[in-house]
């Protein structure tokens, strides 16, 4: 597994296809064989939303540069009235180093 950096930003996260909650994001990003890039890191947004929303299999963030971003929560529990939460990151990652800050 190869380090490539990290990214950050902002988007809109949806579940199910449903709803535009805006979610600020970072996360850094790995390239493994055969899988590809993957990447992990933090979410942030309203407390409401992500107690809605965590642990649910179906929760997307497309990024304010275009990319559709699948979300995995990787902790159990969420802390009360968290507005911050780590997920495990699959979906349209960057390959290329540019895009990645060390």
């Amino acid at each position: 597994m190869r380090y490539l950096g990290g990214i950050s930003g902002s988007g809109v996260v949806t579940c199910g296809g449903k709803g535009d909650v805006r979610a600020s994001y970072d996360f850094d990003g790995f390239f493994r064989e055969p899988g590809g890039v993957m990447g992990c890191g933090e979410i942030r947004l309203d407390s409401a939303v992500l107690k809605d929303v965590f642990g649910r299999n179906d929760v997307q963030l497309l990024t304010d540069d275009g990319r559709l971003l699948d979300l995995t929560f990787s902790e159990k529990e969420l802390r009360a009235a968290s507005e911050v939460a780590h997920v495990d990151v699959t979906g349209q990652l960057p390959s290329a180093a540019q895009y990645w800050r060390h």
